[in-house]
């Protein structure tokens, strides 16, 4: 999808007379139905005017444009890509990113700067960083860029219209050097040397076969991403399937198979518990469908895990690694597969308060996943739901594979690889929360995994720091019963956790939030929070923990989630949490209960080899105990 395509002449003429900005209104409307927001007109009318006059000085008069280019299988649009044929007659294409940028300042981030967005400074791509992503995509993914007998050649600038350099500029700070090397930036006063770098590669014009080429394109990951990408998988695969892993892991490989090679649409649910290895065999089998040939997307609903591997992987991953709400807009049987790890963080729609309104559907998000590809696998766990709005239940899924007509194929997981392997520790956890009622009524710890309580979180943290110390990984996590603030004007966060009382004092902030901008050098993002080694100076929640894994793990159950006796049992206390999704008041106490129960049983599982728990509340914490030998 593109809003406009045409010849740099018409486009020069269009901006000329500021027609451009009315026929990308008219466009947008066609195709989302709706206008687009004012910041974005006011942007078309500022930087393509612009960009146009560089057209024009340059004379690059007989070559295509594409304004608003919508990157394949994503919702990501370029602002301005111009194609023709270079002195030798060979196709080239360059994309050229657009910013209104004034100023900048320096940023702790590798790729990253700080500058003015929404009202607030937050870290931000550098426009060199965005726009070779971009680059790099096009041309690993995109049919015109990759093909393997005449590829169309690729390349990418940034102009900044309203920005003037200076020399200790954020910009142009040493670690970019390489980065603007490759994908050049160009700010004010400086259209003749834009124009230069266009001309360098456009001069033999004749660009409008390259357009329609370019339009006519299709998505297809190249070889040589797929090598790259299988090659860093395997590289990085650090554990070996045993038992029901491999079981499972087969029958997936063959269900996948046998149905690409019947043509049916096949939807595969594999169900497990916490620590029964969904996760290893989910990334077992993305290298080894790419390694056919196949077009294969492994898709997550957690923006911490997806961001975790992506960075492990490198920035080339990201066309794999997606959300699961990134099929809004996807044409059906677009992939041979997509891989749903943690499934069940599935959300009724992919709609969501950001969506522009332009792209806003009904459409369940479970039955995009079906549609998108021939074949869709799920590994999912019905108690580790923590939302309202998540709903993919093994149930749900099930009868949504039914009721589109999709063959169904249906595997379980039962061998447990976490809490040093102890299934007794799952299985009491499960009946001492009330989750469901099992035959480990008592918890002894003969039996291999270190379960403590704490007094305090003052010792809690220093049994994890121990732990650290003999080269374990250990984190704290903790309810969501304390508000969550903005970082402050520097950067540092807030310490919003604040337990006291005669014996200790313990105050610590929360991991940063996504929506955080500009942070502190030290300060992880959310989203690795869980990986990152300075991670360990704040508390986790449930939506940087779920997913991940420690050697150790300390909880802090707070009154969000209380035990009381003379009620029956366990109570939800929804006044104590500070989390929107469980204290408003369309939430019934029962359902409340449920996602609770779920958030404690998942943090309490992060852990490998051990747990430590402080309970806020004495009569939970007593009842736990005596639940213990």
């Amino acid at each position: 999808m593109r809003l406009y395509a045409g010849s740099s002449t018409n486009f020069i003429t269009a901006a000329a007379h500021n027609a451009i900005v009315g026929q990308l209104q008219a466009a947008f409307f066609d195709y989302y139905r709706t206008e687009p927001q004012p910041n974005e007109v006011t942007s078309w009318r500022n930087s393509l005017r612009s960009v146009s006059e560089v057209f024009k000085k340059a004379s690059l008069l007989d070559h295509g444009v594409l304004l608003e280019y919508q990157l394949p299988l994503t919702s990501k649009r370029l602002d301005c890509l111009i194609c023709g044929h270079d002195a030798q007659q060979q196709r080239q294409a360059v994309i050229i990113e657009l910013k209104q940028w004034s100023e900048t300042q320096p940023s702790a981030g590798p790729h990253e700067v700080v500058t003015w967005l929404g009202g607030q400074l937050s870290d931000v791509l550098h426009p060199s960083a965005q726009v070779g992503q971009y680059r790099q995509y096009l041309a690993d993914v995109h049919t015109a860029f990759n093909d393997a007998d005449a590829p169309i050649q690729l390349h990418a600038c940034a102009y900044l219209h309203n920005y003037t350099f200076t020399a200790t500029d954020a910009l142009l700070e040493p670690k970019f050097t390489e980065l603007v090397q490759q994908n050049p930036l160009y700010g004010e006063n400086q259209e003749a040397a834009l124009g230069s770098y266009l001309q360098q590669r456009l001069t033999g014009g004749n660009g409008y076969p390259v357009l329609e080429r370019i339009d006519a394109g299709r998505y297809r990951p190249s070889k040589k991403l797929l090598d790259h990408v299988v090659g860093l998988v395997r590289e990085q695969r650090r554990y070996v399937l045993l038992d029901d892993q491999l079981l499972v892991y087969d029958r997936v490989l063959t269900a996948v198979l046998d149905a690409q090679h019947r043509h049916t649409k096949t939807s595969i649910l594999v169900k497990g518990g916490p620590g029964t290895g969904k996760s290893v065999i989910a990334l077992h089998l993305l290298p080894d469908l790419l390694r056919r040939n196949l077009k294969v997307h492994y898709a997550t609903g957690s923006k911490a895990f997806t961001e975790n591997l992506r960075d492990q992987f490198g920035r080339r991953s990201h066309s794999f690694f997606t959300y699961f709400s990134h099929y809004r807009l996807s044409l059906p049987n677009s992939l041979d597969v997509v891989i749903c790890d943690e499934a069940h963080r599935i959300r009724k729609s992919s709609t969501s308060f950001r969506t522009p309104a332009a792209q806003r559907n009904n459409i369940p998000q479970v039955e995009e996943l079906l549609q998108v590809a021939k074949v869709s696998v799920f590994f999912i766990d019905d108690h580790q739901r923590v939302r309202p709005d998540e709903i993919g239940s093994y149930d749900s899924l099930k009868q949504a594979a039914q009721r589109l007509g999709v063959t169904l194929a249906e595997f379980k997981l039962e061998a447990q690889f976490r809490c040093s392997g102890s299934a007794g520790f799952i299985n009491w956890l499960d009946n001492t929360l009330g989750i469901q009622r099992t035959a480990n009524v008592l918890w002894s710890t003969q039996q291999g995994y270190e379960f403590r309580i704490a007094d305090s979180p003052v010792l809690l943290e220093k049994m994890l720091a121990k732990r650290r110390q003999q080269d374990h990984t250990a984190r704290m996590v903790a309810g969501f019963c304390w508000p969550w603030s903005k970082p402050q004007s520097d950067g540092q966060l807030v310490n919003d956790i604040i337990i006291e009382n005669d014996q200790f004092s313990y105050t610590r902030p929360w991991n940063a939030k996504d929506s955080d901008g500009h942070l502190a050098p030290g300060i992880p993002k959310s989203s690795l929070w869980a990986t990152d080694p300075d991670g360990v100076h704040q508390v986790g929640c449930i939506y940087t923990a779920q997913g991940f894994e420690f050697d150790y793990v300390g909880v802090i159950v707070g009154p969000d989630l209380v035990y009381r006796q003379q009620q029956g049992g366990w109570v939800a206390n929804k006044i104590a949490s500070s989390d929107t999704a469980i204290n408003n008041n369309r939430l019934s106490p029962q359902e409340a209960l449920e996602y609770l129960r779920n958030t404690y049983k998942v943090l309490m599982t992060r852990g490998m080899q051990g747990c430590y728990v402080y309970f806020t509340d004495d009569e939970t914490r007593r009842f736990f105990q005596s639940r213990m030998e």
